[in-house]
Order: structure tokens, then sequence, then C-alpha cells
């Protein structure tokens, strides 16, 4: 980011005709440009698993939407800047293992190769659609590898529910009942200590509010993944538009310092 002092300093010195330094660039291009062979990329297909991160997204309570304004802008300051003011845990965003670990590792301590994982993409969608408390089972798990194979250690397992199509109302995506208890689906404790004990998972996603299912009172699901050092990703979307197997995903955190996670930009990377 060019800030004030990078301003005055290329008003000091005007010394590179527009001639000069479009010429100066070419030759860097022409240097510096190694072209992939034609056919590299041409089957990946890249999807945007993440929300568009904005002031009115639902959030887990009351009081942790994002808020945004004004910092600097071009017609008084020569160039533009927005000042936010939000919460960790909004929008797409991390669960680090400090989240709910005391000692657990921060953000910052999350290595390249965990962030960058094969992705198993597990649905129970259908059967959200009628029952809003829906959790991932064992059964599940064990149905989806009947047909797709075996999850490789080290995975991200994402789950499926459908649920990113309501985010554009936080009344629908929190679903509560008379008594503001919350109903949304998520993994069971029983199917993410499985998935831990049985084939060693690094991460477990969500297009939920929560890895636990919204009516949960004490997180279980949040107290096995972290407690094992792992992580999650929540409020994910367009987890139908992956494979079931063979994806990859990426995940965009920013290493805050002392972060309990944090917004991120995920992507899966198929084909």
């Amino acid at each position: 980011m060019c800030t004030e002092q990078c301003l005055r300093h290329a008003a000091a010195h005007p010394v590179v005709s527009r001639r000069g330094a479009l010429a100066g660039l070419a030759g860097l291009v022409a240097a510096t440009a190694v072209p992939a062979p034609a056919s590299a990329h041409a089957s990946r297909v890249v999807r945007d698993l993440t929300h568009p991160f904005t002031t009115t997204f639902p959030t887990f309570a009351d009081g942790e939407e994002a808020r945004r304004g004004p910092y600097k802008s071009i017609e008084t300051d020569g160039y533009y800047m927005q000042e936010w003011r939000i919460v960790e845990h909004t929008g797409t965003h991390v669960d680090a293992p400090n989240h709910f670990v005391t000692g657990g590792r921060a953000v910052t301590d999350l290595t390249p190769e965990e962030l960058v994982l094969p992705a198993i993409v597990l649905s129970i969608r259908r059967r959200a659609a009628h029952n809003a408390d829906a959790v991932l089972a064992v059964a599940d798990i064990v149905a989806h590898e009947r047909k797709w194979g075996r999850i490789p250690a080290g995975a991200a397992v994402l789950l499926h529910t459908g649920w990113d199509e309501r985010a554009g109302s936080a009344r629908r995506y929190r679903n509560p009942d008379g008594a503001g208890v919350m109903h949304f689906p998520g993994f069971s404790a029983d199917a993410c200590e499985w998935l831990l004990a049985e084939r060693g998972i690094r991460c477990l996603g969500v297009d939920t509010l929560s890895l636990d299912p919204g009516r949960s009172e004490d997180y279980p699901v949040h107290f096995a993944l972290l407690g094992a050092d792992r992580y999650g990703i929540e409020n994910l979307r367009g987890l139908d538009t992956l494979p079931a197997h063979g994806a990859t995903l990426v995940v965009g955190v920013t290493p805050w310092e002392q972060g309990s996670g944090g917004p991120a930009r995920v992507l899966g990377l198929s084909g």
C-alpha cells in the first residue's frame, strides 16, 4: 500500500518518463515471466467457498456484527481506505485451537502445510431440509466411505447442509425458537471423535454458524476438535460445487497476532 510517504517521494522524484517506465516494465516482464504449459491448469476448477464480508452477514450473537466507515478518501487524501471493527469469528472464518483451549495454538501457529489439504464433502442437506437439528453421524461417514473410498489422513471434512442459502437473513440463518434457542445442523460429537481417532483428520468445516448444531449448549465438537490441536471453518458456502472426494482446500486466513481464528478466503480446487 502506498502511503503519504511514497506519494511524496514520487512527487519529488519525477525522473522516469512514461515511455521509459513502460519500456522498463516490458523488459522486466519479458525477463521474469516463465510461461506455463498451455494445458497445465486447463482442467482445474477453482470454487470460492467464501461469503462476501459485509456488515449485514449474520453473526452467532447480537452485537458481533462487523462495522465499517471511511478512513481515507481519494478526494482529500489521494488514496482510499476503510476502517473496520470486527470480531474474529465473523463471516467465513477459522477457529484456531486457542478459541476453546487455554494454551492452544493461535492462528499464527497454523502452518502453511495445514492450510492446503485434501477436502472431503459429506452432505446431509436432504435431512436438514426437514429437520433443522440434523447432525452428521458416524453411520453417515461409513456410508460415504462405502461409496467414495476411505477419508485420507490430514483431510478437511466439510459438511454440506444447504444452510448457506439462508445467509441473506439473520433470522432464517440463526433459526431461533420462541425461547431464543437456535436450530441449525452440525456435526455430532461422536462423528467428530471418530474422524479424529479413526481417520486423523486435520480440519472440520461447515456451511452454518457453528460446527456444533445450533441448539448445543456445551459445544462438544469444538472442544474435541480444537482440543486435538485441529482447526475448524464456519460459514462456508457452495460446498455442493465440490466433488465428494478428490478436491483440495486452500484456507487463506490472516495470521492475526494472538488470534483465536479470523475471517478467511477459502477456495476449493478440483479437476
